[in-house]
């Protein structure tokens, strides 16, 4: 199982230099730890793939959240976000000032699905050094879904997050700074 893992993490990491390095023509695919990563000339897109990807995360440990509170409006629905993506990676998080010099940037679209689940995370930005902070952060959102209810919110039911990474590869979501 440990070689499969391997192997996976070795295909997303190839993916991800390849999405830096894709001058137009096919896309390319593949699927790792649950990810399915599809490489076009666009931004990365990572998605949830396979009735197993729940279950990986709670073997890792995933931390119990309370349920969402009702947001009114995309800033409280931010907010909330940010705010569980600390409770639900403790280990991996920050909350004190920002380093002068983060190792990585990675900028995530979470796009949702009524509910607040998670339905797709696009990668606007893509660091370009630790390029494994990506699939931190994307199992970091997957940990701390569902956002709450977004069925009365205006489409796209989708909001960006910025995680500021330290040497340590621990994050903060840029909302709580």
């Amino acid at each position: 199982m440990r070689c499969i893992e391997r192997g996976a993490a070795a295909l997303l990491a190839a993916a991800i230099v390849l999405s830096g390095c894709s001058s137009g023509g096919p896309e390319l695919a593949g699927t790792a730890g649950g990810v399915t990563v599809v490489t076009p000339t666009a931004p990365v897109v990572l998605v949830p793939s396979g009735p197993n990807a729940a279950a990986q995360e709670a073997a890792r440990g995933a931390v119990r959240l309370a349920a969402p509170k009702p947001v009114r409006n995309w800033a409280e629905l931010r907010l909330q976000a940010a705010q569980r993506l600390v409770a639900a990676n403790p280990q991996g998080t920050y909350l004190g000032t920002v380093p002068e010099t983060l190792l990585a940037i990675p900028v995530l679209e979470i796009e949702l699905n009524s509910d607040g689940s998670v339905r797709r995370i696009l990668v606007l930005r893509p660091p370009r050094q630790a390029k494994d902070t990506i699939e931190i952060a994307a199992a970091a959102v997957r940990r701390a879904a569902p956002f709450g209810d977004v069925s009365r919110l205006p489409r796209p039911w989708k909001f960006v997050e910025t995680f500021l990474f330290d040497d340590d590869r621990r994050f903060k979501p840029r909302t709580l700074d």
